[in-house]
């Protein structure tokens, strides 16, 4: 179980965003936790120092690339890239420093796994290049994947079939519990159980971290099978529920249940 930090990029800025305030028709529901004044390079070359390997950089829309590029140049290879990744791009964002192209929207094509795209994109760059985001939201007590900065429903349930059958094309998935990323409420405790109990490849579980409990019990209800991403709760973006250098430490224990 490690942290994997982010640097979420909205419009070439680093900020923290309720998750389902998020809209390709425009900007007036957006709610904003935090905006930084810093590049994110500078949050690159953080989690450079610190060695936490396999954060996230996420493109929200457009208007990110300059930026995305100068944070992965920072640490080629020590960062994932996600946000608007498909066959065309994939490629261009491993050669300029991503460790890792993280995908949702291009492989869930109109509502489904599109087999054909997957398979496609898995053999082009290879499995061990992809991470496959299945972020989702609760639907009829059920947790379904969403695309498309996650306003879509699929109609792709997360289950341990769903998790074993996407396992052949990549090398790790990464999970928003979308209904609670960014409003500091407390984590998505029946998922972290899911994925938890699937337990095969590396998943990164964010949405909802407000404190060192909810750690402990992704630690306790994942069985130390997730790892885990912090966003408005920290201090580096803002927050005061949570330091980031306690996190760093606590991190290097590898180990959550004893503090």
């Amino acid at each position: 179980m490690q942290f994997r930090p982010c640097i979420d990029l909205h419009n070439g800025v680093v900020k923290q965003i309720v998750g389902s305030s998020l809209s390709d028709k425009n900007n007036i529901d957006l709610k904003t936790n935090f905006k930084a004044d810093k590049p994110p390079e500078w949050f690159a070359s953080l989690y450079k120092k610190d060695k936490l390997l396999g954060g996230h950089v996420i493109k929200l829309g457009s208007g990110n690339e300059k930026a995305a590029k100068a944070a992965l140049s920072v640490w080629p290879g020590g960062m994932q890239i996600g946000g608007g990744i498909n066959l065309d791009n994939a490629g261009k964002w491993l050669d300029v420093g991503a460790g890792s192209v993280i995908v949702t929207s291009f492989v869930f094509h109109n509502g489904i796994i599109d087999k054909g795209r997957l398979k496609k994109l898995s053999n082009y760059i290879g499995k061990n290049h992809l991470v496959l985001d299945l972020s989702c939201r609760v639907k009829d007590g059920k947790y379904i994947v969403v695309t498309d900065r996650w306003q879509t429903y699929t109609k792709e349930i997360i289950t341990h079939q769903l998790l074993e059958q996407l396992s052949k094309y990549c090398h790790e998935f990464l999970v928003h519990g979308v209904d609670v990323e960014g409003k500091l409420m407390g984590i998505e405790t029946p998922l972290v159980k899911i994925l938890g109990d699937w337990g095969k490849l590396p998943v990164t579980y964010a949405g909802g971290i407000s404190s060192i409990n909810d750690i402990k019990t992704i630690e306790k209800y994942g069985k130390g099978n997730l790892d885990f991403t912090i966003g408005s709760a920290l201090d580096i973006f803002g927050g005061t529920l949570l330091k980031y250098k306690d996190i760093v430490n606590f991190n290097k224990k590898n180990s959550f249940t004893k503090l």
